[in-house]
């Protein structure tokens, strides 16, 4: 199914100056995604501490396109700065659940957002990204098969959080479009499961 991810060699090429300054000015990899991590965080502290509010909900698509170009230029300094370590390959994994975690549970504090599906939404969105390294333990390349991958929970909760916020959304339907996260996430698992053990057998 088609992904949001699959944009991201385009989005790279618009980052790669942006990268190459970075890289001439001393900044690491691990330096950028920490800093992704630590912006999800603060957010989420934010979503939590004026979540009564409807403003607030602007913070999601500007928050999440930085962290989604944060994400991107770590991964261009490691492969093209030589900057690939053990730790960065924990850092970076780690700082996508932190981050995902940190941003989303805090919309179950939002008016509108149901939340025990939003609690289901995060734990699908880990399983889905362990299933994703669990694929290079058999053999096969990290996966990052959609349709709901990180880069699509980012759209989907950015647009949703703009539309929100400037009322042209009903509150109503908020819980109607997490339940079809849901499902696209569980879809996600098992595509990612499936072309793992696929690529592993060939």
């Amino acid at each position: 199914m088609a992904s949001v991810y699959d944009l991201k060699p385009r989005f790279q090429d618009l980052l790669r100056s942006i990268v190459v300054k970075l890289a001439d000015h001393g900044y690491t990899a691990n330096q950028v995604t920490v800093a992704a991590a630590l912006l999800s965080i603060l957010t989420g502290a934010l979503l939590m501490k004026y979540s009564a509010g409807r403003a607030v909900l602007l913070l999601l698509p500007i928050v999440l396109f930085v962290r989604m170009a944060l994400n991107a230029i770590d991964g261009m300094l490691a492969r093209e700065h030589d900057m690939k370590t053990p730790l960065g390959a924990i850092l970076n994994e780690l700082g996508d659940v932190i981050s995902d975690a940190a941003l989303y549970l805090p919309l179950a504090l939002v008016p509108g957002f149901p939340p025990k599906i939003m609690v289901i939404i995060v734990v699908l969105a880990v399983i889905s990204e362990m299933t994703g390294v669990i694929a290079v333990q058999i053999g096969a390349s990290r996966r990052y098969d959609g349709p709901m991958g990180k880069s699509d929970r980012a759209f989907v909760f950015g647009a949703l959080g703009f539309l929100l916020a400037i009322g042209l959304f009903p509150r109503a339907w908020v819980s109607f479009a997490m339940i079809i996260v849901c499902i696209l996430l569980i879809i996600t698992i098992v595509n990612r499961g499936r072309r793992a053990l696929a690529e592993a057998a060939s």
